[in-house]
């Protein structure tokens, strides 16, 4: 009877296991992989707020694309290139610092692995610090992303990344919940 309990015990504990990892048998490797694409995610927020562009660059694959609101941008060098358009748009002095500063954030992914290609969904907004003296800094944009992403020699690379923001007319997102067309 204790080895029948033990052996019930143990597929209880195996079904337990297979159920929180999302029908996902290996949850160790998802683990991995999900939390190497938050360290992309992050590298590359950094990069974006302190005008780094080649470490802004470097998080897409070589063929990346970005999908943002001046455009679609294919290539490392072309993005390269756009974060100077980037600079030159956000690093403008404010009412009342000399340069603003940016803090973006993303939250809320939900990421699918499936072998060396991965999707997301994200939420992601922008503090913004250019605001009356002694004001506290606001949320000036914010919405949501579409990630697809490629494992390169070991590491994780954004293939494509289409972002929509709520703060533009042409960049709103869809009406359907967009975590919806990944699968659950």
């Amino acid at each position: 009877m204790t080895k029948f309990l033990l052996a019930l015990a143990l597929i209880g504990a195996a079904t337990f296991a297979v159920g929180c990892s999302g029908g996902r048998s290996d949850n160790s490797n998802y683990a991995n992989d999900r939390a190497e694409i938050e360290n992309l995610q992050a590298r590359y927020l950094f990069a974006l707020d302190f005008n780094d562009g080649k470490t802004y660059a470097s998080v897409f694959a070589p063929d990346g694309e970005l999908d943002w609101a001046n455009g679609v941008i294919k290539g490392r060098e072309n993005i390269v290139n756009e974060t100077q358009i980037m600079k030159e748009k956000f690093a403008k002095g404010g009412k009342n610092n000399d340069k603003p500063s940016l803090r973006h954030f993303i939250t809320s992914n939900v990421i699918e692995v499936s072998g060396d290609r991965a999707v997301g969904r994200a939420y992601w907004f922008e503090l913004f610090n250019d605001v009356p003296a002694g004001a506290d800094p606001v949320v000036r944009a914010y919405g949501h992303s579409e990630d697809e992403y490629k494992k390169i020699d070991g590491h994780w690379l954004w293939a494509r990344r289409k972002i929509f923001n709520e703060m533009m007319a042409s960049r709103l997102a869809p009406a359907v919940n967009p975590a919806l067309s990944l699968g659950k």
